[in-house]
């Protein structure tokens, strides 16, 4: 059945257009589409009133730890990457097809293989026979691989299956056992930290080894001024680097764990105000390509710890949008640029050539959105697997009215 989005804003500017979906992919975009000749003979087709809303390509999330509907639902986001942090991991073919099925057809999961068996970081798991099995792509997952020659052996052999290599960027020796990043307020809580360069030595390090290997590398979180200008270099030298981000990283500083916050305990930890400004304005100029959720569920018993037990994590789906919103209210990006962040830049790295756009042909991924309806951020009414967010009691902008996936109107 056809479906028509009627007088719908779209993200760029044009208003009151009509969307026509057919087949599970867009088929025309027209202000007039009555009068072309892919509306005709439409009489029977399903409307979706779009008045007042915003038309944008769903969200890719790259970089989730748990399929979580509600939350990702909520939040605009119609595909997600899934990390290798599984039980069981995702390193063999056969856990990676089971969950890139486990949430079809309303959700889609792209499950991104574990670089080393079990994540132990000993030996390369099989990632051709992952990649065949519906792997997008290969991490690292939580922690950062140590060893030089397994490192540039794992990117060599992701360039040669062209998969990208997305990585959790810490040096381990320098981060074991800290919970924060080294200043003034870790100090006065007593809180084990970790120096900020521990994130730039480990991207210095991997990106060397890119011009050795070629390789396609995602760092998931670039969150320091020193790091950042390692990523701007790179891609200067025409490498095949990109970089992720959280709000999380964009909107607070190390601040956020005073009292010891346990919803602010990251990984990586939240840094200097002087960092956190620098992301901004990395995700201004193009150096930040993604902005992902990092939606990583915890419950009670994770988080109500004393600081150093508690566990690093965080929830984002449900607000991943309504913060890219915020940004551009802020004047910090335009919309056209919120969506490249959100999903065409995550749709391009994982490889998907039909998804990620609102354009002709491109599969009917689409969340209609009340830009200015404004709400709160609750930890204790989350849709979800769990509200351990740090943004608790935060107002924000923006909701999701209806999801199409492949054309499907969901809610």
């Amino acid at each position: 059945m056809n479906k028509i989005i009627k007088n719908i804003a779209l993200f760029d500017g044009r208003t009151k257009q009509d969307i026509l979906i057919s087949d599970q992919n867009i088929a025309d975009i027209n202000k007039n589409l009555a009068k072309s000749d892919a509306g005709k003979g439409l009489s029977d087709a399903d409307i979706i009133d779009g008045s007042g809303l915003t038309a944008l390509p769903a969200i890719i999330d790259i970089g989730t730890f748990k399929i979580d509907k509600a939350a990702f639902f909520m939040g605009g986001i119609a595909r997600a990457a899934l990390m290798p942090d599984q039980n069981p991991t995702l390193d063999e073919p056969s856990a990676v097809k089971y969950a890139a099925l486990k949430a079809k057809p309303d959700l889609w999961i792209h499950p991104i293989g574990a670089a080393t068996k079990g994540l132990e970081n000993q030996s390369m798991a099989e990632y051709a026979l992952m990649k065949d099995a519906g792997a997008r792509a290969i991490s690292t997952g939580r922690h950062w691989i140590s060893n030089s020659g397994l490192m540039l052996k794992i990117q060599q052999y992701a360039a040669s299956l062209d998969l990208p290599l997305i990585i959790h960027a810490e040096d381990c020796g320098l981060t074991h056992g800290a919970n924060a990043t080294s200043s003034l307020n870790a100090t006065i809580l007593g809180i084990l930290a970790a120096p900020p360069q521990a994130e730039s030595i480990a991207i210095a390090r991997d990106i060397a080894l890119a011009e050795i290997s070629g390789a396609a590398l995602h760092f998931r979180h670039v969150t320091t001024a020193k790091s950042l200008d390692l990523i701007k270099q790179a891609k200067k030298q025409g490498l095949k680097i990109t970089a992720g981000v959280s709000p999380a990283y964009l909107l607070l500083n190390d601040m956020a764990i005073s009292d010891f916050r346990t919803f602010a305990h990251l990984s990586p930890p939240l840094r200097s105000e002087d960092d956190r400004l620098a992301a901004l304005e990395a995700l201004a100029d193009g150096t930040i390509d993604i902005l992902c959720s990092a939606h990583d569920p915890r419950d009670v018993e994770e988080k109500r710890l004393p600081f150093s037990d508690s566990a690093a994590g965080m929830v984002g789906a449900q607000s991943l949008l309504s913060h890219g919103l915020n940004l551009v209210r802020d004047g910090v990006i335009n919309m056209e640029r919120l969506t490249q962040l959100l999903s065409s830049n995550p749709a391009k790295l994982l490889g998907l050539g039909n998804a990620g756009k609102l354009e002709n042909g491109f599969e009917a991924d689409i969340i209609l959105v009340d830009e200015d309806a404004p709400w709160q951020i609750k930890s204790d009414n989350l849709p979800g697997l769990a509200g351990n967010t740090p943004f608790d009691g935060l107002p924000v902008i923006g909701k999701v009215r209806h999801m199409l996936k492949g054309g499907k109107l969901l809610f």
